[in-house]
């Protein structure tokens, strides 16, 4: 899981840092640490491992934010892969977006509502129960933090959660959840290539504000935002296109009352594409499979008389699909296993031929060429 190591379990979910997160981990420590070494009440090495406390409270609220999210898509009955640290923060990993508009937003609401939560209670608690001085500083370091993580992520860009209830939004009103995703992924490179600007002109010294924090951030929204669109848009035009549209040509199908003779003249001979065919009746309708080995256990002296019919085998692993189920649906189905083909059933019950990885790679790079043609 590109490096990352796993934890353990958070209420059943996965939990993984990424190795980038030890040196964050490292660089609060020590850079937090010394601003605690100026309250003379704490000697020798107490304001490091008080500043590795505050490290690791800092990156529980960032779990907590994750947390927020996780807990709501496990209400939608989404499950959550993991959640893993990493340099810029953390990541739910869904099994799969909302099935609505308002889940999705939802589930993106509720880690900014966790953090902003967690900061309201940590300002209450600073400014009404009196702590040493130090405990004091940790706790509004904590509150503080909280309140830039909930405001930083409500930022109407993708990857950010902003994004997300901005992609839920325009999914409410233009009913497909791609332009959402587009939309806000756009939004997201905007703020992404400001973040770059300030970051850069900070580090120039021609601006007082941002600093290289801030250049790394945009350059991670815009790499992060403009994956997003990609996506989205391959989904929109898988969406576009059905089964029927990726079907091989000259997919192997042929008439079960075809004599092995002739199946072997016309299909086999000269021909190693296929070995293995799909039979079907005079409708159309698939009746069995054939493969070409098999037909070495019949004397050649026969093959006049029989037809494949009579030598087919059952169906058995043959994963059939509709000829009218997008490609999107299509892809989700090859995920598992890309190397396994689908035969493609037409409404009425006719084998329209087989589907496969490479078909619909081939059917994107055409429409990619008729697009910039």
């Amino acid at each position: 899981m590109n490096n990352n190591i796993r934890v353990g379990n958070l209420f059943g979910i996965p939990f993984y840092v990424n190795p980038s997160w030890f040196l964050v981990l490292g660089l609060v420590t020590f850079s937090y640490g010394g601003q605690l070494a100026y309250f003379q009440e704490l000697n020798g090495i107490i304001p490091w491992l008080l500043g590795f406390v505050a490290a690791i409270l800092l990156f529980a609220s960032v779990l907590a934010h994750e947390l927020g999210h996780s807990f709501v898509a496990i209400s939608q009955g989404i499950d959550v892969k993991s959640i893993t640290l990493f340099l810029f923060g953390g990541l739910a990993s869904l099994e799969k977006e909302s099935d609505t508009p308002l889940e999705a937003f939802l589930v993106a609401i509720a880690g900014p509502v966790v953090s902003l939560l967690l900061a309201a209670i940590l300002f209450i608690v600073a400014f009404n129960v009196s702590f040493p001085a130090p405990i004091e500083a940790i706790i509004e370091l904590l509150a503080s933090i909280n309140l830039v993580l909930g405001l930083f992520n409500l930022i109407p860009g993708l990857p950010l959660d902003g994004g997300n209830i901005l992609k839920s939004l325009v999914w409410k009103i233009t009913g497909n959840p791609n332009k959402g995703i587009i939309f806000a992924s756009r939004v997201g490179q905007v703020f992404g290539w400001l973040a770059v600007a300030v970051g850069g002109l900070s580090i120039l010294g021609i601006i007082q504000f941002g600093n290289f924090w801030t250049l790394l951030i945009g350059f991670f929204l815009l790499q992060n935002a403009g994956v997003s669109a990609q996506s989205a848009q391959v989904q929109e035009t898988l969406n576009g296109y059905t089964a029927e549209d990726a079907v091989i040509p000259d997919s192997p199908i042929v008439s079960g009352e075809l004599t092995i003779r002739e199946f072997v003249n016309n299909y086999v001979i000269g021909k190693n594409q296929w070995r293995k065919f799909l039979i079907v009746n005079e409708e159309g309708n698939l009746s069995g499979v054939l493969e070409v080995e098999s037909l070495k256990k019949v004397p050649t002296s026969e093959w006049i008389d029989i037809k494949l019919f009579e030598v087919m085998e059952p169906i058995k692993d043959l994963i059939t699909i509709k000829s009218d189920e997008t490609l999107l649906e299509v892809v989700k189905m090859l995920e598992d296993d890309p190397q396994k083909q689908l035969t493609v059933i037409g409404n009425n019950g006719q084998v329209l031929g087989l589907l496969e990885k490479n078909s619909i790679i081939k059917l994107l790079e055409k429409d990619k060429q008729t697009q910039t043609a």
